[in-house]
């Protein structure tokens, strides 16, 4: 036999075994990937985690929200502000004061997830808060609606920058999974 007839044998040959190696580490793989039992309850705590802490910062926000909304109607009506509503304005203040506890829980669990920049947002997210209670307060006059506008845009924009991020690392746990 001569070379031109034995070559198509073996380059038949060869992509046969080819297709075959690389099927076989193919199906190697998924299958580590699935009977790989100690990455699964990992993956699943850091996918709970990372829910707990979403829903930390979206009570933490629905105070806020509640709270901004009375202290702002309170700059609007000044002196003739009911005092049922400065009780519930008192009310509000307290459950954020509670709620900011789980913020700062929610920030150490990102440290120790290693989500320095989820931390650091929602860090920030806090800090923004805090500044606006600072500047909007019960009787102040001085303030515009803008300014106030101005303030709250700030809030929401690092909370949506921090769900930007959370949600980020959560589908990719989520294809890990």
């Amino acid at each position: 036999m001569s070379f031109t007839e034995i070559w198509p044998i073996f380059d038949t040959a060869l992509k046969v075994g080819l297709g075959g190696a690389l099927t076989l580490t193919t199906a190697w793989l998924y299958h580590r990937k699935q009977a790989n039992p100690q990455n699964a309850p990992y993956t699943n705590r850091r996918i709970e985690l990372l829910e707990e802490i979403s829903a930390s910062v979206g009570t933490v926000n629905h105070c806020f929200a509640r709270y901004s909304a009375l202290v702002i109607e309170s700059t609007k009506f000044g002196k003739n502000w009911p005092a049922a509503r400065k009780q519930e304005l008192e009310k509000a203040n307290t459950e954020l004061v509670e709620e900011f506890r789980k913020l700062a829980d929610a920030e150490a669990k990102l440290l120790m997830l290693g989500e320095k920049a989820m931390e650091k947002t929602l860090r920030l997210y806090g800090a923004r808060i805090a500044l606006f209670r600072k500047q909007v307060y019960v009787g102040r006059q001085d303030i515009t609606e803008q300014e106030i506008a101005d303030l709250k845009t700030a809030i929401l924009t690092l909370r949506e920058q921090f769900y930007d991020l959370l949600s980020q690392r959560y589908d990719r746990l989520l294809v890990a999974a």
